[in-house]
């Protein structure tokens, strides 16, 4: 079934859219456990097939592209294992690391020493709007009241609520009531706002996905909530251990998982849905980068499911620049007034003016065209690093290749053991994030799966940091 004709996502109902221990301390994160109905993801490797210089074979949620050179293939899903906490999860962790969809925790600054840096979690800043947005804030300072500089409504201001109301609802495909909108300081701020809420309800724990962002439970763990891994499979959420864990609240990334790339099948979105209906319990949606499909049309957020289940949030974080911090929450009803609360308790509501020139922005088309121009450069970018990867990693396998900002190179073995590999990545100045510093899988076949970042570097620096890796790790010398 096509996409909308206005270029918005696919309707709520097709299949693209739908989709006894004592808890530890505050902060720690566990296993959760259950009967799985099908195969797990082996730290989320996607359900795309074989890619290769002839094409796709085939598309599945989450599918493949052609790339440009022999020895790309796509991964399916291997072993996983439960039982280890993720390095980096708890509240000790160093700031720097396990950088996630909600951006909480990335890096500051260049590092010295590293000459590519292919870690997952930043956009282009070099794209950023600069002479719309200043003309967007020129237009703004013409015409805004003195009383509008006075204290705002915690939610956010009513015209950039609108807008906003608007364009996720063409967009992204949710139930968009600018009532129910709060303006944030990104998905961060979103997810301690319900935590905070969640908590004082009475709840002590909620669930994240496995493989999935450690950023999330270091931000509910800030909010007094302990966090459980749930594990994933091809399609989704394994409901047998969402039921076995106990948790009445989870945070999942549907539309583009992260990390594994893979997009839920409608069953998992409906099942889901079901479980939270169930529990009497809430999902928060991290739609941290909704709007980058590159090769089929987008996927509709799972809000418009059930808006009174579902706390939908996102940011122009990956579409802008995280600098901002600006982001925006879809409330149910029933958590509305304690969220808001929160939200005027916490800083008052964020800037007016900054507001101000988002609502202008947005109104002229601006925040569309800026997509596109992003979208173009991305996918040139990805199609660039797997032509790398064809060429000076032979027979690396790669997921999650359709939408987003980042993807899974899946190595093989004979260019390891991991720990090696990383290592001489390292000490040839080449940044890489392990893709098991994202979940407890921990599989023993030898090959070496990365969570591999592209949308903030060039087509020639992507082909130059590859060549580094390679010549790092013997690839030049095997061939």
């Amino acid at each position: 079934m096509g996409g909308r004709a206005d270029g918005g996502p696919a309707a709520p109902g097709d299949g693209r859219a739908r989709g006894g221990s004592r808890t530890p301390p505050a902060g720690s994160v566990r296993d959760g456990r259950g009967a799985s109905s099908g195969g797990p993801v082996s730290g989320g490797l996607g359900t795309s097939p074989a890619v290769d210089a002839r094409g796709v074979r085939g598309a599945p949620a989450g599918g493949s592209v052609p790339g440009r050179g022999p020895g790309v293939s796509g991964a399916g899903p291997a072993e996983t294992r439960a039982g280890h906490a993720v390095p980096g999860a708890g509240p000790g962790a160093e700031p720097g690391s396990g950088s996630g969809p909600t951006g909480a925790g990335v890096r500051v600054g260049p590092e010295a020493g590293v000459r590519v840096d292919f870690r997952p979690g930043t956009p282009d800043l070099s794209l950023f709007p600069r002479a719309a947005w200043s003309a967007a804030h020129r237009a703004v300072l013409s015409r805004l009241p003195h009383p509008a500089l006075g204290y705002p409504d915690p939610r956010g201001l009513p015209e950039l609520r609108e807008v906003l109301a608007g364009m996720l609802t063409r967009r992204r495909g949710v139930v968009a009531d600018p009532e129910r909108l709060v303006v944030c300081s990104g998905v961060a701020q979103a997810s301690t706002l319900l935590g905070f809420v969640l908590r004082a309800r009475g709840l002590d724990t909620i669930g994240i996905e496995d493989p999935g962002s450690p950023e999330h439970g270091r931000l509910f763990a800030s909010t007094g909530l302990d966090t459980v891994w749930l594990p994933l499979d091809e399609e989704g959420l394994r409901p047998g251990a969402l039921a076995d864990s106990g948790v009445r609240a989870v945070v999942v990334t549907p539309s583009h998982q992260f990390p594994s790339g893979i997009s839920w099948s409608a069953e998992r979105r409906a099942e889901l849905l079901d479980w939270a209906r169930a529990v009497d319990g809430y999902v928060m949606e991290d739609d941290y980068d909704g709007d980058f499909r590159y090769d089929r049309a987008p996927v509709g957020a799972l809000q418009g499911l059930d808006p009174e289940r579902v706390v939908y949030a996102g940011s122009v974080s990956k579409s802008l620049a995280p600098g901002l911090r600006l982001g925006w929450t879809l409330v149910p009803e029933a958590l509305l007034d304690e969220v808001v609360e929160r939200k005027r308790t916490m800083d008052l509501g964020n800037p007016v003016l900054d507001q101000a020139v988002l609502a202008e922005f947005v109104a002229r088309g601006g925040y569309d065209r800026q997509l596109r121009r992003c979208q173009r450069a991305y996918r040139e970018r990805r199609d660039a690093l797997l032509a790398a990867l064809a060429e000076h990693l032979p027979g690396t396998r790669v997921s999650g290749i359709a939408a987003g900002l980042h993807v899974i190179a899946r190595v093989p073995g004979r260019f390891g053991p991991p720990e090696r590999f990383l290592a001489r990545a390292s000490a040839a100045g080449v940044a890489l994030r392990a893709l098991e510093e994202h979940g407890t899988a921990r599989p023993g076949d030898g090959d070496v799966r990365l969570v591999v970042g592209y949308a903030h570097l060039t087509p020639s620096a992507l082909t130059t940091g590859v060549r580094l890796l390679a010549e790092a790790v013997g690839a030049t010398r095997e061939g």
